[in-house]
């Protein structure tokens, strides 16, 4: 099974999913003005939203953090429809984890989750604490199981830890 569903007072950990999470942005900047440190204009923004949890466990559970990492995950038939990606695109290599920054998750019925993408290019930092309080709310979904999970963790890692080179190699000519 991919998924599970932990007690309601169980721990945060990696590979939780929760729903109703609010996550910030900075909506509605120019930019000239921030260029001269006035920041009377940004304009905070916030949203509520599917999100996973990627901190690593260990941190978690040793109480080595008070915030928690987070990927929004949007249906895979939202992001078909805005045009994102196509149907076969995310069949295909976003399953098979050769498109950079996003993440496949199957769809499970017993928990009303439907196939998702974990975008890993937009990260958000949530307290701990509302985490915790959202999760007991059974604002917490399910959770990713074990090796799922740090297949999902490798696959985070990987997008942060990967060196991109400036162009690619030139080949000998035929």
């Amino acid at each position: 099974m991919i998924y599970d569903l932990p007690p309601l007072q169980a721990t945060i950990d990696q590979g939780d999913i929760v729903d109703n999470c609010p996550v910030s942005h900075i909506a509605g900047f120019q930019l000239e003005p921030l260029l001269r440190e006035d920041m009377t204009s940004l304009s905070i923004r916030s949203n509520v939203c599917r999100v996973i949890v990627l901190t690593q466990t260990c941190d978690l559970a040793n109480g080595k953090v008070t915030f928690a990492t987070v990927a929004r995950l949007h249906e895979a038939v939202d992001v078909v429809q805005k045009g994102l990606l196509t149907r076969a695109e995310v069949r295909g290599s976003v399953r098979a984890g050769r498109v950079y920054g996003w993440y496949f998750l199957p769809a499970a019925g017993e928990f009303e989750l439907p196939e998702v993408i974990a975008d890993f290019r937009q990260l958000h930092t949530v307290r701990l604490d509302l985490l915790t309080a959202l999760s007991r709310n059974g604002r917490r979904i399910c959770r990713l199981t074990t090796p799922y999970r740090e297949h999902m963790a490798q696959h985070f890692a990987h997008t942060y830890a990967r060196i991109g080179l400036p162009e690619p190699y030139e080949t000998a000519p035929e």
